[in-house]
């Protein structure tokens, strides 16, 4: 099926940010829950290799993502890695929580970061997760440009691919909502009410989920987006499917020719 970059209501800035918040909190306990990022770990342990610093820059975290699980994962080879979270919507209680769980390990920005333009200040392996999808084409290869430009290594995840496959647990996506939510923390009483007595957050998860399939970038497109990149021969690159035991996950991969990158 062709890529159709329709619109995600998380993406509206006039959308409701409990109802945005909400949904990255149920992406994070999913993530977490069935450990989905787990054939990806081999991938980030040579880029916080790479990167020279024992960090990971996080972007378009939204709720966190995995990441408290991938952390768990990388403290065995990595024990003192540094991981940190910014959006452009940043969810800075879910970033809370987060932290709490591992102050040793997590950081977040407070202020909005751009995925396209990162802030210089920001060094270290740069990764994103079940968030490249709501970038355009052009966008997209703007994020892969600009840690080019900064020889920054930069790796991207996607916990669905653009097949009937994926579509299918999107479509059954509110029956989870509803089973799990009561086992989402924090407790919130708008989070019952807009689950269960007005079923907002169940269906526009849906939406969103099927839009995210429908959004979400090829391994041959993101081939070909590498190809257009000023400069693409100075990083080694990979794409592929890792395969999962919870999901496949999508990735792409880019890491300076360059032994050490300079801090």
């Amino acid at each position: 099926m062709g890529r159709i970059h329709a619109f995600e209501f998380e993406d509206l800035q006039w959308f409701p940010k409990n109802l945005r918040n909400y949904a990255t909190d149920f992406l994070q306990f999913g993530a977490n829950t069935f450990d989905m990022y787990k054939p990806v770990i081999p991938i980030l342990v040579k880029g916080v290799e790479q990167a020279g610093n024992n960090t990971i820059v996080d972007i378009a975290s939204g709720g966190g993502g995995g990441l408290i699980t991938i952390a768990r994962h990388l403290k065995k080879e990595k024990p003192s890695i540094k991981i940190i979270l910014s959006d452009f919507y940043p969810n800075l209680d879910a970033f809370q929580r987060t932290k709490a769980q591992a102050p040793d390990t997590f950081e977040f920005i407070k202020e909005p970061v751009n995925a396209m333009e990162v802030p210089t200040s920001l060094k270290g392996f740069r990764t994103q997760f079940l968030s490249f999808h709501h970038f355009r084409p052009e966008q997209a290869k703007s994020i892969l440009q600009n840690a080019i430009d900064h020889q920054q290594p930069i790796a991207i995840f996607e916990g669905q691919q653009r097949t009937i496959k994926s579509m299918l647990p999107m479509l059954f996506s509110p029956l989870t909502v509803l089973l799990t939510t009561p086992f989402i923390r924090p407790f919130k009483i708008d989070r019952i009410l807009f689950t269960y007595l007005i079923p907002v957050i169940p269906l526009f998860i849906m939406w969103d989920g099927i839009i995210s399939v429908l959004r979400t970038y090829t391994v041959e497109e993101l081939n070909q987006m590498i190809l257009e990149l000023k400069n693409h021969d100075r990083f080694n690159w990979e794409v592929g499917i890792a395969r999962g035991k919870a999901v496949d996950v999508g990735y792409l991969s880019g890491i300076p020719k360059k032994n050490i990158i300079q801090t």
